[in-house]
């Protein structure tokens, strides 16, 4: 007798009582192995053996190749016996298992559970369980011994959170390229929030600065305390407000006795104001502009994306700096400085159009970079965000490009759409953001009240690459 209802919709789940389960009714499932049911499987148990997840290790094996983990198939019988036979309210007693064949990536397993026996004065129930392959070989086999339901139960599926994979950490990649450099001298702008605290002293903990903590004590030390993080330590500057904080830090950065600016818990423009109005000779030949270094799971490698937050309708001449920083930071953080970015210069459409005004400055763009107005860089666009990054979008578009499909930066028209692509890779893709900003004379780091800790290492290791690259002759 089979389990399954011809009339029991999908969504709901429905047991089988003590009483209602006969002795050879039986019920399956099939399930096919990949390779990220192997990898989901470690990371939820521990088990990294690398017999399961090192290919080359696992073709030196008697295996001759990686393996799914034994107790794979053993969960693919729980979730019969938990979902359709006997089903919700299964308690589970016992189970043995003898594990005949492996189970390889792609193999198809073949879950069937068959009701054995049945005790007379307990709703105990055994099962024989078996796994075998497409071709009919045992897997694994054993019995379950459980406690089956007494009380009918029809209940809704439960909805599953989709799992993403992040096959690489280059947070901690960039954390750890910073080992053996000296720490950033870094004025940090009105510290006056219990999160910026705690992630100015795990930046300290990293070796990755040196907190100036500049604005009005009796806050800072407040916030500390709320953090409970000791700042006896740390240098403070006492002044009395915001604006004055960013006065005095850009002062500190003017006079070299510090290394980098970090942003606090102030408004941007107070800080860029400042930075702007500096009579100390922070400002260099380049428009300023910010940049993101994102960590994006779906994506191959590192992205930049630039201008995300400072220049509002860039020009092309501010466009052109906006590469120029961009790419120095790529080369200094993400390549190097023998190594070429391919940059995509953002619009709506792949073909110049005299009536956006996108397209004919990605076009002028591409011919400056071509007169080397624009190094060390492989410049293209005008290019939609699809193209840009998706070889398949690109080739279905007919779109020949060494950029295309492979950029490492990305060039919004405008602050609106370079802000909105970087908020929904964020916050929709799980993505990494770490931000500076570009063209001064120091680095930098702009940090947002909705950025995590994650990401505010992120950024103080990119300001240190970048500070460290400029002292040894980088251009700002």
């Amino acid at each position: 007798m089979e389990s399954n209802r011809p009339d029991k919709p999908d969504e709901y789940l429905e047991n089988f009582t003590f009483d209602e389960l006969k002795i050879g009714q039986h019920a399956g499932l099939s399930r096919k192995l990949s390779k990220e049911d192997i990898e989901l499987f470690a990371v939820m148990s521990g088990d990294v053996n690398p017999a399961h997840l090192d290919e080359v290790y696992a073709n030196n094996t008697i295996f001759q190749g990686i393996i799914g983990h034994g107790m794979w198939p053993g969960a693919l019988i729980a979730t019969v016996l938990g979902t359709l036979l006997p089903g919700p309210g299964t308690i589970y007693l016992s189970q043995d298992l003898r594990f005949s064949k492996p189970v390889r990536i792609g193999d198809t397993v073949h879950v069937r559970l068959t009701v054995r026996e049945k005790r007379h004065d307990k709703p105990v129930v055994t099962l024989d369980c078996e796994c075998r392959n497409d071709l009919g070989e045992m897997l694994v086999s054993g019995k379950a011994v459980v406690l089956a339901p007494i009380e009918k139960v029809r209940q809704k599926r439960a909805e599953l959170p989709e799992v993403q994979f992040r096959h690489h950490d280059r947070y901690r990649e960039l954390i750890d390229s910073c080992a053996g450099l000296d720490p950033l001298r870094t004025a940090i702008v009105h510290p006056v929030k219990a999160h910026g605290i705690r992630a100015i002293a795990e930046a300290v903990a990293e070796n990755l600065i040196v907190p100036v903590l500049v604005g009005p004590e009796s806050r800072i030390r407040a916030a500390a305390e709320e953090a409970e993080v000791d700042i006896s330590n740390y240098e403070l500057i006492d002044v009395e407000h915001s604006h004055a904080a960013a006065a005095e830090a850009v002062r500190q950065a003017a006079t070299g006795r510090v290394q980098a600016l970090m942003k606090g818990a102030l408004h941007t423009d107070e800080l860029l104001s400042a930075l702007v109005a500096s009579a100390g000779g922070l400002r260099t030949e380049r428009r300023i502009s910010h940049a993101y270094v994102m960590d994006v799971p779906t994506y191959h490698k590192p992205l930049l994306i630039t201008d995300a937050a400072i220049n509002i309708a860039p020009n092309l001449e501010v466009k052109a700096d906006i590469c120029r920083n961009a790419i120095g930071l790529w080369r200094t953080a993400c390549g190097g400085q023998d190594q070429r970015p391919k940059v995509a210069l953002l619009s709506a459409v792949e073909v110049v159009n005299g009536r956006m005004q996108s397209t004919l400055d990605a076009a002028a763009l591409c011919k400056m970079a071509d007169r080397g107005q624009i190094e060390h860089a492989i410049v293209d666009g005008p290019l939609g965000l699809d193209a840009a990054i998706s070889r398949q979008s690109a080739e279905n578009k007919g779109i020949v490009s060494a950029v295309a499909g492979d950029a490492d930066i990305l060039v919004a028209p405008d602050i609106e759409a370079g802000n909105m692509i970087a908020k929904q890779l964020t916050f929709l893709g799980n993505s990494d953001a770490a931000g500076l900003v570009l063209g001064a004379r120091v680095p930098v780091i702009l940090t947002s009240r909705s950025d995590n800790l994650r990401t505010r290492l992120m950024s103080c290791a990119l300001a240190l690459r970048v500070a460290t690259a400029q002292k040894a002759g980088a251009p700002p």
